[in-house]
């Protein structure tokens, strides 16, 4: 390191910043516990049909069809089956498990109602990105999609898996991306062209978004003033439940005092881990 280089504080993803934002505790949980939460059902089709996304663009541009992403779905799940075998037991039985990989089916199917990627030729795939604000504070994740023009123009892509949201919490689903534009533009100098959102359950939809530099500095406003918050809370100790519909699908229940639990006591540990992570897990935002 050079005396030029900040010295990291501590390290955010947009997911574990949302968490922060829809519940304190939620991250406390998650990052300064790091408890275990059982397998989504959900959040593994998520990543099987991203992997199934990803390996598609392995292909020559005419044989990227329909057909061929169901031919790799079968194998992409059994791959993440072989490197997590906890999986299988998220299905009561096999009738379950098929139901739950047609519904994959459906979400890939709809990809191409949306885009056509025998037009596409994406310069990135699961790329990961960090960047280090003057703060030092590291920002990090892994961006789906990358697509650039010709003249440099850069489209930032994310698939998902759940239905568009609707008016009211686009501005959330849309921190995300103005969260990776803003590490792209720290890190290559300019600004993003598009962000845009791919949404393959319900529907389908696409969400657009054009962002600019005053988008970009008032979300690292945001980041900063989350990361101001969580050190509060960690110099504290008092880390704020906050009740919202997402705590019907929460596994802390028991450890919550919204639902007359305790947390368990703190440990003695900081957020902001800066390895590097391999690859992407089934609790990853998708």
């Amino acid at each position: 390191m050079t005396l030029t280089e900040p010295v990291i504080i501590g390290a955010l993803s947009p997911s574990r910043a949302g968490d922060f934002m829809t519940c304190p505790l939620l991250y406390r949980f998650r990052v300064i516990d790091q408890l275990p939460e059982k397998p989504s059902p959900a959040a593994v089709r998520g990543t099987v049909v991203h992997a199934v996304l990803e390996r598609l663009y392995d292909l020559p541009a005419p044989r990227r069809s329909v057909r061929a992403a169901l031919e790799l779905l079968a194998p992409q799940w059994e791959r993440l089956l072989a490197d997590e075998p906890a999986y299988a037991e998220m299905f009561a039985d096999e009738a379950e498990q098929r139901a739950w990989l047609e519904q994959a089916r459906g979400m890939l199917e709809r990809y191409f109602t949306l885009e056509d990627p025998t037009r596409l030729e994406p310069a990135e795939r699961e790329l990961y990105v960090e960047a280090v604000l003057d703060s030092g504070l590291m920002l990090r994740g892994y961006v789906d999609r990358l697509d650039v023009a010709p003249t440099g123009e850069v489209r930032v892509v994310d698939y998902k898996t759940g239905a568009a949201p609707g008016p009211d919490f686009e501005a959330k689903a849309l921190f995300q991306m103005k969260f990776y534009a803003l590490v792209l533009w720290r890190l290559r100098g300019s600004v993003p062209r598009l962000l845009q959102l791919v949404y393959l359950g319900g529907e389908g939809e696409v969400l657009r978004y054009a962002p600019d530099e005053a988008d970009l500095r008032a979300t690292e406003r945001k980041v900063e003033a989350l990361w101001t918050a969580i050190e509060r809370a960690l110099e504290s100790g008092e880390w704020r439940h906050r009740r919202s519909r997402l705590c019907d699908w929460c596994d802390y229940q028991a450890l919550c005092p919204e639902f007359g639990g305790a947390p368990p006591p703190l440990p003695d540990r900081r957020p902001g881990d800066t390895t590097r992570r391999t690859r992407r897990s089934a609790t990853d935002e998708l």
